[in-house]
């Protein structure tokens, strides 16, 4: 089976400050991969490299083939990349129905597109705030509708950058529930801090430390790693 995503020696120095040093990663297709690591340990810089946000000094990455480590973000976009950020990138002054409506309308034409929505809707529960405007909705619930507008391109790949930054214990546990929902039709990469998500969506991971991946594998594995705990997971991977 090809790769689906595949990074040789990828790496990015800023000055002299070399913040990845030749990381090889690959993702198969169907996955769901998780990124943790301490603050500073690469993965976000790593994660802008693949979604063309930052160009590397070295290496390769390929996605579905294509050696995408000098396109722009719009052009990996368009090869069917899907991606949130942490704030939500979403048009306060739209409806929910309107704001997945353009998404969907990037992607496909006619009758397809307001089926498109509806799915999306369904999927994150959204379908009662569809004539809502964006910009009242709580933090969750606009995290969710970037989520869905995300998906409503229907990417093959999906990368949640933190996807639960700032929400409540009840939105974080049904954030999860939608990650595992989603991943039965896509692949996705998930960048995140809190452990109790991660351990409540990941099946392999892989940790960043000092711009290199200090450990990969099960998440029972992985966690459990005492490199890993005195990397990043410390006191409070024994708790």
């Amino acid at each position: 089976m090809s790769h689906l995503l595949e990074a040789r020696g990828l790496t990015m120095q800023f000055g002299g400050v070399r913040a990845v040093s030749g990381v090889d990663f690959v993702l198969d297709p169907g996955e769901l991969r998780c990124l943790i690591g301490p603050n500073g340990a690469g993965k976000s810089t790593f994660f802008k490299m693949i979604t063309g946000q930052l160009r590397p000094t070295a290496g390769r990455v390929t996605f579905r083939g294509t050696d995408i480590a000098r396109l722009q973000p719009h052009a990996i976009a368009r090869l069917g990349l899907g991606i949130k950020t942490q704030v939500p990138n979403v048009f306060d002054g739209l409806s929910v129905f309107e704001n997945l409506w353009i998404a969907a309308s990037r992607r496909h034409r006619g009758k397809a597109v307001d089926i498109a929505v509806d799915r999306e809707l369904e999927r994150l529960r959204l379908t009662h705030l569809r004539d809502a405007l964006v910009g009242r909705l709580a933090h969750g619930q606009r995290q969710w509708v970037e989520l869905g507008i995300v998906l409503a391109a229907d990417p093959t790949l999906v990368l949640l950058d933190e996807p639960t930054a700032g929400m409540t214990q009840e939105e974080s546990t049904r954030t999860a529930e939608l990650v595992r929902d989603i991943n039965r039709t896509h692949t996705l990469i998930v960048v995140e801090h809190d452990m109790a998500f991660i351990r409540a969506i990941a099946t392999r991971v892989t940790v960043f430390n000092r711009g290199e991946v200090l450990a990969e594998g099960s998440s029972e594995a992985v966690l459990a790693d005492p490199r890993v705990r005195d990397a990043y997971l410390g006191r409070k991977a024994a708790a």
